[in-house]
């Protein structure tokens, strides 16, 4: 009898509820709990743009503070590699660069816009036990943490489109040997993703 409810039960979620659905939900809730990476982002604005606009993207020599050092231009070059699977139209400056350098660039390569970046936190917790050897404080275990910022700039106004920021946590699941930089492809693509306007359930082939 036990059984038969249980099965009941499961027919009845899977006829409301796609197997794809199923699995986000799971995986929100994993995040929530600090099991999985989690990022949060936070927009100035919700405008979208054409999916022809050409963008520039670059990042500011700024080095965040938060006892880690990431390459220099990771930003700016994890950006790229999300923006480009939703802009044909990209295009990133090769090293960090101030805002006018990389305004000037922009302009230069005939974009529309200029999406410019800072690592302005990054936090690098003990993962591994090299650096519990290094460090060997029980206040520095832990997950990682980051925060982004950016600006969406028009390049023939200099219009400020869009300004964000995104915070990022790592999860336990992958607490081992993870850097701060780590944590930024997914939540860069899911920017990328809401300047174009395109809903998580329409990119579900990601």
């Amino acid at each position: 009898m036990r059984t038969l409810i249980v099965l009941l039960l499961l027919l009845s979620l899977s006829a409301c509820m796609s197997v794809s659905d199923m699995a986000d939900g799971v995986g929100a809730q994993l995040s929530d709990a600090g099991v999985l990476d989690h990022s949060r982002t936070y927009r100035l604005n919700s405008r979208h743009l054409q999916p022809d606009s050409f963008i520039y993207i670059g990042q500011g020599p700024f080095v965040p503070p938060g006892n880690a050092y990431p390459r220099p231009n990771v930003v700016a070059e994890e950006a790229f590699v999300g923006f480009i699977q939703y802009f044909p139209l990209v295009q990133r400056a090769p090293q960090p660069l101030g805002l006018d350098a990389a305004m000037g660039q922009a302009r230069t390569a005939g974009a529309n816009y200029l999406l410019y970046a800072r690592f302005a936190a990054a936090d690098d917790r003990i993962g591994t036990t090299d650096e519990w050897q290094d460090q060997e404080a029980l206040d520095r275990l832990g997950v990682d943490h980051g925060v982004v910022q950016l600006m969406l700039i028009e390049t023939s106004t200099r219009y400020l489109v869009d300004s964000a920021q995104i915070r990022s946590r790592g999860g336990l699941f992958n607490f081992y040997d993870a850097k701060p930089q780590d944590l930024l492809a997914a939540p860069l693509r899911d920017y990328a993703r809401s300047l174009l306007g395109v809903s998580e359930q329409g990119a579900a082939y990601d």
